[in-house]
């Protein structure tokens, strides 16, 4: 793992109901600057409803989640959009909107901010778009695009407010292997060269064994976390053998 181990997010004590269905009870984690966190666990165990109170789309039933030591849950809604620009957010689908070219989509999270001349808006465009491999298609319209330049679109898009940190929803769900590898690399990259913090939900287990420096497992029954560690830590004797299931079924030993 690489950056000192200062936590930007804390999640203390985390409580998710829905109902009077609790999804997550007394979740507590943190992230650390600078690292790529990858979330795991089955279908309907809780991980996107854990990104979804991090980044503040949900609000706990109980507990809290700081980013920069700011908690989000009591944040009014003047506070959140200024935690919300430190945020940038890849969702499972890559939510392009086909009535807008590839440009003006990118530039979406640039509206309302004030001093800023269409021209460096234009500038800033087509620099994030260099970044994820799609310059020159500032004009194009999203069903132009194959599905991995969407992806790559919508993570531009994500960037372009310069976050220190990024949240993943299932980023390579629907790719073929050649562009969820490209997207692999491309995400790598950000973290390793801007030092972005990363947080990834995935039940890709080729994606989290590639860029996970830090994993975390949800159980569905738990309602929390059954393991946690790096990926050498969590293959050792006495880590759940749930989670050595879902990520190492397969290998020797």
């Amino acid at each position: 793992m690489r950056g000192a181990r200062e936590p930007v997010i804390s999640v203390e004590g985390l409580t998710a109901r829905f109902g009077s269905t609790t999804v997550l009870d007394a979740v507590c984690l943190e992230v650390f600057r600078g690292e790529i966190l990858c979330i795991i666990g089955g279908s309907g165990c809780g991980k996107s409803t854990l990104l979804r109170h991090m980044i503040g789309l949900n609000r706990p039933a109980a507990g809290r989640v700081l980013v920069g030591g700011r908690d989000i849950a009591s944040a009014d809604e003047e506070e959140l959009n200024r935690i919300r620009r430190g945020i940038g957010v890849l969702f499972q689908y890559d939510a392009l909107f086909g009535s807008m070219t590839l440009g003006e989509n990118v530039a979406l999270p640039l509206e309302g901010l004030e001093g800023i001349a269409p021209e460096t808006v234009a500038a800033i465009v087509r620099m994030k778009l260099g970044m994820v491999n799609l310059g020159g298609y500032e004009n194009h319209y999203p069903a132009e695009l194959s599905g991995g330049m969407r992806k790559r679109g919508a993570l531009a898009r994500a960037m372009v407010l310069d976050p220190q940190i990024l949240f993943f929803d299932e980023p390579s769900a629907g790719l073929d292997p050649i562009n969820a590898a490209e997207l692999e690399t491309l995400i790598r990259g950000i973290n390793a060269g801007l030092g972005t913090t990363t947080v990834i939900v995935s039940h890709q287990v080729e994606l989290v064994r590639h860029l996970a420096d830090r994993v975390i497992m949800i159980d569905r029954d738990a309602k929390g976390i059954i393991a946690s560690g790096t990926l050498e830590e969590l293959r050792q004797p006495g880590v759940d053998p749930r989670l050595k299931d879902f990520l190492f079924r397969g290998e020797e030993g």
